[in-house]
C-alpha cells in the first residue's frame, strides 16, 4: 500500500513518470497520427504509470506493451489512442468495454463518455483495477468480475462495445447488446490467424464489418478465473 503522503508525488509522477515524460509521448502519439485532441489531452493528464507493477513503471510512457501478469498485457500507448479515438468517434453515452485488465483503458474512456461498464475475467485484476480507479475517483464506471462474452444484458443497449482482447469469431451476444446504429470495436483474427482491428456496426437485426488495420492482442478466453 502507498502511504497518503506519498500519492500526490505517486499521480504526477516524477524522472521517467513526470508530466514532462506524458507529453512527449503525446507528442509520438500526434506525430503517429491521432488526432481527437481530447483522447490526447486525457493521455497526457492521466497517470499510466500506477497501472503497472512499480519495477516496470519507468517504462510506463513508452512505446510499447507491457506485462502486467495473468498472461495479460497493458496495450501500448498508441494502441490506446486509437482504439480510444474510434469509440469517440461514435459521439458514445454509454459504452462497454470487455477486458479491463490493468484499468488503464477504462480510465481514458471514463474521462470522455458519460456511462461506462467494463468487464474482468480475472479476479486479481478486476479487484486492483478497482483500486486504482476508485485512487483516481472514476466514479462513472460500472465494474464486474464475469466472463466477458455474455457481456453486460442487463446494462445494454451500449453505443459501443469495445473489446480488449482477440475474438477467433464475431461475438453476436455482445453485437446483440448494441443499439440499432452502434458500433463495436474489436482485434478479430482471420482464418489464417493475423488479428485485425475491426469495426462492426450493427443495422436492425444485420450488421456491418469492416476491417481497419494489423493489430496483435492476447487472445479473448471464456470462463472466470477466481
Amino acid at each position: 500500500m502507498h502511504s497518503p503522503e506519498r500519492l500526490p508525488e505517486l499521480l504526477r509522477g516524477v524522472g521517467m513518470t513526470s508530466q514532462r515524460t506524458r507529453d512527449r509521448m503525446v507528442a509520438r502519439l500526434a506525430e503517429q497520427g491521432v488526432v481527437d485532441q481530447r483522447v490526447l489531452d486525457v493521455m497526457a493528464c492521466e497517470p499510466r504509470h500506477l497501472f503497472l507493477d512499480e519495477a516496470l513503471a519507468h517504462r510506463a510512457y513508452e512505446d510499447t506493451s507491457l506485462p502486467i501478469g495473468h498472461g495479460q498485457t497493458l496495450s501500448q500507448p498508441w494502441m490506446v489512442a486509437r482504439m480510444t479515438e474510434l469509440v469517440m468517434q461514435e459521439a458514445p453515452g454509454r459504452v462497454l468495454e470487455i477486458g479491463t485488465g490493468s484499468g488503464y483503458q477504462t480510465l481514458i474512456l471514463a474521462r470522455l463518455v458519460a456511462e461506462l461498464w467494463s468487464v474482468e475475467r480475472i479476479n486479481a485484476l478486476h479487484h486492483r483495477a478497482a483500486k486504482r480507479l476508485r485512487l483516481l475517483q472514476a466514479y462513472n464506471v460500472r465494474l464486474r468480475l464475469a466472463d466477458g462474452g455474455h457481456g453486460w444484458s442487463e446494462a445494454a443497449p451500449f453505443d459501443v462495445v469495445l473489446l480488449t482482447a482477440c475474438a477467433h469469431e464475431l461475438p453476436e451476444v455482445l453485437i446483440s447488446q448494441l443499439s440499432d446504429g452502434g458500433v463495436m470495436i474489436l482485434p478479430l483474427a482471420d482464418p489464417g490467424g493475423e488479428q485485425w482491428l475491426t469495426r462492426v456496426r450493427r443495422a436492425g437485426p444485420q450488421y456491418e464489418v469492416q476491417r481497419l488495420e494489423p493489430v496483435r492482442f492476447v487472445p479473448l478466453l471464456q470462463g472466470v478465473i477466481r
